[in-house]
């Protein structure tokens, strides 16, 4: 028989809450700082870009000479005018930090990389351009993949794209792809050179894998089988200081034909050291089974997309 405990307490503010968003905070910062050194020192001096807004920014200091950061702020900015309504403004008010603060980070570490005649300086050196696309990608992509692993948000067309998304099942992955497509391939006919496009995609591709890489490690799943005789003070511990709920299963051990309780709950990864803690506080003699959970799909895990 299976039974919820009960719907999830509103969380209240403590210190641990504070600690975390500070971390966060801390987190999302470092993260800025990476995102920005990538761009400043490696594909910015090699006439490289890549998907995105900051690739569209980048496009357009080539050809105008606009800093790359004004325009990503001025692009923000009329861009979370229109998100405030569609995505709520908690999510404005962290994606407007973000937005500030990449901008105030890539003017510094632009101004760190130009000589005195204000030209970019190549640490590399001249003629390496695939070594620079290469590690500018992975800085890049370590930089953006420890933001989102914190809670936080870059802004740019995931702006766009949150909103196509909200409106019509498709995956915030598709809309990227194809925004990303029409951004690279637009070098060819503002530059001629299939050399940007070339070099575009292949930092696309390595900055995606190496997101992909920081995120899904810290985002993974685990599913909790334990069976205890304290369930009632596990389970309101899980859904109290956690995000997530609890199943309860009635069940009797065959041999000793004593009832217990078993409890199933899906928690990430980076949650599976406090739920063990828990356990261990409230009843040291518990039974737990963990397994990693693939493709989990509801309330505090992901939405599910048809296309």
């Amino acid at each position: 028989m299976f039974n919820d405990i009960k719907k999830l307490k509103p969380k209240k503010l403590t210190k641990a809450a504070v600690m975390t968003e500070a971390k966060d905070f801390v987190a999302i910062n470092f993260g800025l700082i990476c995102y920005a050194i990538g761009w400043a020192a490696f594909l910015l001096p090699y006439k490289m870009t890549t998907g995105d807004l900051t690739g569209m920014c980048a496009i357009l200091y080539y050809l105008t000479g606009i800093p790359i950061q004004l325009s990503y702020c001025v692009a923000n900015v009329f861009l979370l005018v229109f998100a405030i309504k569609e995505l709520g403004y908690r999510f404005v008010l962290k994606t407007t930090y973000a937005i500030f603060a990449l901008s105030f980070f890539l003017d510094v570490a632009q101004n760190i990389m130009k000589d005195d005649q204000g030209q970019f300086l190549q640490l590399l050196g001249p003629g390496q351009d695939s070594m620079a696309c290469v590690l500018g990608a992975i800085i890049c992509g370590f930089g953006i993949g420890t933001v989102f692993v914190n809670n936080g948000s870059t802004g740019g067309l995931d702006i766009v794209a949150a909103i196509v998304t909200k409106y019509r099942n498709i995956s915030l992955g598709r809309v990227m792809i194809y925004i990303n497509i029409l951004t690279i391939s637009s070098c060819y006919f503002f530059f001629d050179s299939w050399r940007m496009v070339v070099f575009g995609y292949v930092v696309l591709v390595i900055c995606n894998y190496t997101l992909d890489m920081i995120v899904n490690s810290s985002r993974q799943d685990v599913q909790f089988i334990i069976f205890t005789k304290d369930h009632v003070q596990l389970s309101e511990r899980i859904i109290n200081e956690t995000s997530h709920s609890v199943t309860v299963i009635d069940s009797e051990g065959y041999y000793s034909h004593t009832p217990t309780k078993i409890l199933i709950t899906i928690v990430h990864k980076n949650e599976s050291i406090h739920i063990l803690r828990m356990i261990h506080e409230v009843d040291p003699n518990a039974f737990v089974s963990t397994s990693r959970a693939e493709g989990v799909y509801g309330n505090g895990f992901n939405q599910i997309k048809l296309k």
